[in-house]
């Protein structure tokens, strides 16, 4: 069984292979939000792959039954609407039943959120391709939570980890996120195969450590 430091390093280097995660330190990115950014993932790309994404849910799989346990989840739930394929692909592995949440109430009524079904009480793991600071989480746990389900533990493909308080919140909520690639195995990859140079590597690191003073010192703004 690999070792779960591996699952990151290859995530990483599946991820910029299929050109999911982008360095452009010199011509950042810039957010709707405002933020600027010499970085930008795309996981969504990942659809499109299929050798990639079957060896990105196998390891998905690995990674949750080491953390969480092999008999802790009743149903796989995907957020809409980025998370729907990567749990439906999730539910298939772990042979469980899937539904997915809305952003928004369709409807009225418990269930208004939820599309699909589940018994009261179900213990449901949430499935998104990637977390930022876990606002967006929060929302579909409670979803689930106000329609009778338990939820305990969330799955992201890709999470930014220069949050800290984005995983505070989850926890504090009483859910584990569980993630196989952060920005930084990203960038330790992208500088082993030679997709940055020096400069690049340090502006990037500059921004991980200090991302909306990173953005602010360029003209956007800080989250």
């Amino acid at each position: 069984m690999a070792d779960l430091s591996d699952h990151a390093r290859l995530t990483a280097r599946i991820l910029l292979e299929i050109e999911a995660v982008l360095f452009r330190p010199e011509d950042p990115f810039t957010f709707t939000s405002g933020r600027v950014s010499p970085v930008y993932v795309d996981c969504r790309k990942i659809i499109s792959y299929p050798r990639a994404r079957a060896a990105l849910m196998d390891m998905g799989v690995e990674l949750l039954r080491r953390q969480a346990g092999f008999e802790c989840f009743d149903v796989v739930a995907g957020g809409e609407t980025a998370g729907i394929p990567f749990a439906a692909w999730m539910a298939e592995r772990l042979a469980l039943p899937m539904i997915y949440v809305r952003k928004k109430p369709k409807g009225f009524g418990r269930n208004a959120r939820i599309e699909g079904s589940f018994a009261e009480g179900a213990r449901v793991l949430l499935v998104e391709d990637l977390a930022t600071d876990g606002g967006s989480k929060l929302s579909f746990v409670d979803a689930i939570r106000e329609a009778g389900g338990q939820v305990a533990h969330a799955f992201v493909v890709f999470h930014y980890g220069i949050f800290p308080e984005g995983i505070a919140k989850l926890a504090a909520s009483g859910v584990a996120l569980h993630a196989l690639c952060t920005w930084h195995e990203a960038l330790a990859a992208a500088s082993e195969q030679g997709y940055l140079s020096a400069e690049g590597i340090a502006e990037v690191e500059a921004f991980l450590a200090d991302p909306d003073g990173w953005s602010a010192a360029r003209g956007g703004t800080e989250a």
